[in-house]
């Protein structure tokens, strides 16, 4: 299942039309759950049921650590605050007309790990699921995911758990099941790039066996369309942000970085799929000769 990249309750609740954009999901597979972050009870409830008309579920972020996000007592900062966190629970779930989720780390440092507090806290007010990556916010992605602290979630709540971080392969989401006992993965940081992985992962779970990697071939091929449908989404400033995604598709390649430092004044469509094109082009050539 496929999550919507977050939206900010106040900007729904004002009607910002560039945050709307953000929750399009016309011809997107179902079901599909649609984040939204705040920190008031009044633009969360608001944007609860606008959001409860187009998603299949609403998801809420107490997770992201970003300085612009936090700053504003967002995201993550709410895990200093678990009396505002609750009211803002309840409110979601009141005005809620499908499943209600929630996404959040395992505390603002290590001084302050709630998680197990804020999940049992979910649960009473009726959230159907939690989703917990396992490091403070003050670690950002630093360091190893915190799995005992994602058992331990499990082991004191009867709603579903999601286990999330350092899910890069086949081998760690086995990792993560085996040693959580979760009910289901969340993978983000480890798709970039690669968007194989939900497949290899779900083929290795249910059978034990390894898909091979996708040849270059097949990768200069999405590489492409993820170019295409960026730019018909967003119109050609979307080149700038698709140099990044480029970056990691081609991460390990050879010349991959003097590639990705080519690539970094592109500003057009069809000069960056020239670039892409030609520098997969060396590949193959490259290839021969090696052989």
């Amino acid at each position: 299942m496929v999550c919507t990249e977050m939206a900010s309750s106040r900007a729904i609740f004002y009607n910002d039309q560039k945050t709307k954009r953000l929750l399009n999901v016309e011809g997107e597979k179902r079901p599909i759950s649609m984040q939204i972050f705040g920190s008031d009870e009044e633009t969360m409830g608001y944007a609860t049921a606008y959001v409860s008309k187009i998603a299949d579920i609403v998801d809420i972020n107490m997770g992201c650590p970003a300085p612009k996000v936090v700053k504003n007592g967002d995201g993550s900062k709410l895990l200093l605050d678990l009396e505002q966190a609750e009211k803002i629970l309840k409110a979601v779930v009141k005005n809620a007309t499908v499943p209600v989720t929630l996404k959040c780390r395992k505390g603002w440092d290590k001084e302050n790990v709630v998680v197990v507090e804020l999940a049992k806290i979910a649960e009473k007010v009726g959230m159907s699921a939690i989703t917990v990556h396992g490091r403070t916010r003050s670690e950002f992605y630093s360091g190893k995911a915190d799995l005992d602290i994602i058992k331990k979630v499990k082991q004191e709540v009867n709603i579903p758990v999601i286990g999330n971080g350092d899910i890069v392969d086949e081998e760690s989401a086995l990792r993560m099941f085996q040693e959580t006992g979760v009910d289901g993965i969340m993978i983000g940081r480890g798709s970039f790039g690669n968007p194989w992985i939900f497949k290899k992962i779900s083929h290795f779970l249910s059978t034990g066996e390894k898909l091979s990697n996708p040849s270059n071939e097949e990768k200069l091929e999405i590489i492409k369309e993820h170019i295409n449908l960026a730019v018909q989404e967003k119109g050609e400033i979307a080149v700038k942000e698709l140099r990044k995604h480029i970056a990691w598709y081609t991460k390990n390649l050879k010349n991959s970085s003097e590639f990705r430092n080519s690539i970094n004044h592109v500003e057009t469509e069809e000069e960056l799929i020239h670039m892409v094109e030609e520098y997969f082009k060396m590949l193959s050539n490259k290839m021969i000769v090696d052989l």
